[in-house]
This record gives structure tokens, C-alpha cells and sequence, in this order.
């Protein structure tokens, strides 16, 4: 239990800062404060370099434990995040693409870090599905979720759902009998999320929602899930070549 509390205070305020904050920068784009939003680009990158020095000191025989996705390809620890192969150097903690030239994002980054951070002992996904808000401690920050992860999710594949599907496919995911477009994700092995979406007709505009399990935050911090979530928007609307919303939850 020692590496879920040693630098508890750092997460908790990074997180709180992050999820108040990101919604905003496109605000400050706007007005000319674009020396604001790189601001808390550089402060982002900043976190990420002390969560790369906390992973150097993990234990990772221990880790692989606990994760038993991790696999070891040479000097990396190889893991999945929404399909996507990375690899994180398990001697200087470097996150890098293991199959493809795309950048990878901050929001990337912290996720596996944060994954191997606070992964409780013997966690188990538990079959249970949930919305956002009935996770542990996720309630106030269902505001945050629904403005940079549903609504972005929903505008982008409005009348694109066969998009949404190829996307989906090609990513690895498996359909669902839910919503007019449901499927089951892979945030990571042990992060299962589903992704429902209803598109746009004559009388409604496009929706959509996500069920969790709810052992998720057995895995990884609860104010992780946003991040997690927005990453996996992001990356549905990349595979499918669409447009990202300006309000998707953003690192970069």
C-alpha cells in the first residue's frame, strides 16, 4: 500500500486543478490568452515528468503482479490503452508508441502512470455496470464529464454512425445491445468501458452516455475516469477521421 500514498497530495491537487481549469482554455484562446493555456500545458507536462520519476522507482516484478496485461518486449513494459500499443522503458520510465508515428498525448501519458500508481492489491473487475456519477467520489465532477466527454463525444459522430462503428472495430471493440450504437471498450485490459451512443433525428439531437464497471476505481484514481473517458473519445474520433470537438477534455 506504501505507493498509494506517497505523493497523494501532488495527485489530488493536479486532478482538482485539471478538471476546474481544462474546460476553460478554449475561453482564453478566444480572448488572446494564449500564454494562459500553455501555461497549464507546461504545468501538465511538469506533472507528467514526476509521475515518470515515481514509476522509476516501482517495483515492477510487483506491478507485473498486479497487472497481469503488462507484457515485456525487450526493455519496455508493453500495455494497451483503447487499442493503441504503448511501451513505458521500465529502466528511465519513457512512454513511447510501439506501432504507429502519432504523437502521444499528455492525457495518455498520465493514465498509464496513474494505472500504475493506484492499482489497489488483488483489484478485479466485478461485472457491475454504472454511470459516471455512481463511481466512487465522481459525483462532482459529473459537470466537467458530461461538458468535455459526452457532448464532444456526441456532436462528433452526429449522423456518422457508421463511422462510429468502423471506429469502434477497429479498435478492437466488441458491439453491445444498447443504444443505437453501443460497444465495449478496452481503456485498458482491467478498465472495460461501453460507449452508447443515439444519433441525431427530425425531433432530437444526438446523445450519448457511458457505462463503467464499477471496480474501475479499484485501478485507477476516481478523478482519472474523465481523462480515461476523453481519451477514448479522442481517440474514436481520430480512428475515424472526424473532427474533435473544442470542448473535449484536452492535455495536449
Amino acid at each position: 500500500m506504501h505507493r498509494f500514498k506517497k505523493v497523494y497530495c501532488f495527485t489530488k491537487y493536479s486532478f482538482n486543478y485539471k478538471i476546474k481549469v481544462v474546460l476553460y482554455i478554449k475561453k482564453y484562446y478566444k480572448i488572446g490568452g494564449n500564454s494562459m493555456a500553455k501555461e497549464i500545458t507546461s504545468n501538465y507536462e511538469m506533472a507528467c515528468l514526476k509521475w515518470k520519476e515515481v514509476f522509476k522507482k516501482m517495483d515492477k516484478e510487483e506491478l507485473m503482479k498486479e497487472l497481469p496485461e503488462l507484457k515485456v518486449e525487450g526493455e519496455y513494459l508493453v500495455i494497451y490503452h483503447f487499442g493503441r500499443k504503448f511501451g513505458v522503458h521500465m529502466e528511465n520510465g519513457e512512454i513511447i508508441a510501439m506501432e504507429d508515428e502519432l504523437p502521444i498525448s499528455v492525457s495518455e501519458k498520465f493514465n498509464i502512470y496513474l494505472l500504475f500508481h493506484y492499482i489497489k492489491p488483488n483489484s478485479k473487475i466485478k461485472g457491475e455496470w454504472v454511470t459516471f456519477e455512481k463511481l466512487k467520489n465522481t459525483s462532482q465532477f459529473k459537470p466537467a464529464f458530461v461538458k468535455s466527454v459526452l457532448e464532444p463525444f456526441a456532436k462528433a459522430f452526429a449522423g456518422h454512425m457508421d463511422k462510429l462503428e468502423e471506429a469502434c472495430e477497429k479498435i478492437g471493440g466488441k458491439r453491445i445491445k444498447a443504444s443505437d450504437m453501443g460497444y465495449e471498450l478496452k481503456a485498458f485490459e482491467c478498465i472495460p468501458v461501453q460507449f452508447l451512443f443515439w444519433d441525431e433525428d427530425e425531433e432530437f439531437e444526438s446523445r450519448a452516455s457511458m457505462l463503467f464497471d464499477i471496480s474501475c476505481t479499484d485501478f485507477i484514481h476516481e478523478e482519472s475516469i474523465v481523462t480515461i473517458a476523453s481519451v477514448g473519445v479522442e481517440r474514436l474520433i481520430q480512428v475515424a477521421g472526424l473532427n474533435k470537438s473544442e470542448n473535449t477534455f484536452d492535455m495536449r
